[in-house]
């Protein structure tokens, strides 16, 4: 396939994406193929290598309705959508936290004494001074901004073999926390909700998309 013919499929893709408000509840993903949507939340950046990220595929539908009553942007998804992702950030992402130390030697493979210079030096001076990060919130909203890289990959991704989906903010974030902690997937308060998406088959055409004109979001300087 030409750079042309590949560009303009991904243009398509963009341009079928909506977001769904509601699914047909009577098809459902094929599992390899959202299998192949997570992969692509899973492969995406964040920075500094932290994948502050945790995907829960929520199919129990006694969870579901757990959720369903502080989910107020989640209403039709929870009944309809195929599959429903509750996207977790980290709490524990500071320079100096045994995630970061672990990420940085067990999963990046840095050697010990590059970790200790920058998890007690670079980082830190990340964190504090460049970002201004000193406090659980503001770490916390850090880690959540990475996950919303991984959520545009997923829907994208999606897109491009034929698949709808919605990103949902519409929550009450303690009243979900506390639904998800009692079922026991928030790790002992390792994690937070960070964002939600259904993903799933559009059970009626979207009006057409709009978006503001080139000239008005692009400026070269």
């Amino acid at each position: 396939m030409s750079s042309e013919a590949k560009r303009q499929d991904i243009l398509d893709a963009y341009r079928f994406r909506h977001a769904t408000k509601t699914f047909d509840p009577d098809r459902k993903i094929p599992a390899e193929e959202f299998d192949f949507i997570l992969e692509t939340g899973r492969l995406s950046p964040s920075s500094v290598g932290l994948e502050p990220w945790k995907f829960v595929v929520v199919q129990n539908r006694e969870l579901r309705e757990k959720m369903r009553p502080v989910s107020w942007g989640a209403q039709g998804h929870l009944s309809t959508a195929s599959h429903f992702v509750v996207i977790l950030a980290r709490r524990d992402v500071r320079y100096d936290s045994a995630y970061m130390k672990e990420q940085m030697l067990e999963v990046k493979k840095y050697p010990p004494e590059l970790v200790e210079k920058m998890t007690t030096d670079l980082y830190k001076t990340f964190q504090e001074e460049h970002m201004d990060l000193r406090d659980e919130r503001s770490l916390f909203d850090w880690a959540s901004k990475q996950t919303y890289i991984a959520l545009g990959n997923m829907m994208t991704a999606a897109a491009q073999i034929g698949i709808d989906s919605c990103p949902i903010e519409g929550f009450d974030r303690a009243k979900l926390d506390e639904v998800l902690a009692e079922a026991g997937l928030l790790e002992d308060g390792a994690y937070g909700v960070s964002v939600m998406a259904a993903f799933g088959y559009r059970d009626k055409e979207p009006r057409p998309q709009t978006r503001r004109p080139v000239e008005d979001v692009i400026r070269w300087v």
